[in-house]
């Protein structure tokens, strides 16, 4: 074996090597999925009929992650959505392609609670804000006050 410096640069790019290597293996057979990176997926998507994401809308009630998968609880705007087979559909593509080391996804559409504009991040409101000109949950609070019998 040679000892000069040529030798001993050889020596240490063999074991840079090996040692990314075995960290890219770990990365493989035991992923760290973290909620953050499937909220960040979440982000990209969007409800077509309203132009803010489906988190920040406040559709989405829960995200677990538990080894390599995803659940996720979500509603719609209302009952009646039309896009009710199709935005469970785009969660699910969005989190599988968006997130590595991710294996399976399931996405729960629930309607309990009944989802409000109370939901609406304030991210969300500051987006429809901008587009609307108006705080729509503000606007929605105060419609829902003034039909209020009194009593």
């Amino acid at each position: 074996m040679r000892h000069d410096a040529k030798g001993l640069q050889s020596s240490a790019k063999v074991k840079l090597t090996c040692t990314k290597s075995i960290s890219n293996l770990n990365d493989k057979v035991n992923p760290m999925i973290a909620k953050e990176k499937v909220v960040e997926a979440l982000r990209k998507v969007y409800d077509p009929e309203i132009p803010v994401n489906v988190y920040d809308l406040g559709l989405i009630y829960d995200v677990s992650v538990e080894g390599r998968k995803v659940r996720i609880k979500m509603t719609m705007t209302a009952p009646g959505c039309p896009l009710g087979l199709y935005l469970p559909a785009m969660v699910e593509d969005a989190v599988r392609s968006g997130v590595p080391g991710v294996e399976d996804v399931e996405v729960e559409v629930v309607w309990d609670p009944p989802w409000t504009p109370l939901r609406i991040t304030e991210e969300g409101r500051r987006q429809l804000k901008l587009i609307y000109g108006v705080d729509i949950v503000e606007e929605w609070l105060k419609r829902s006050e003034a039909q209020q019998p009194l009593g």
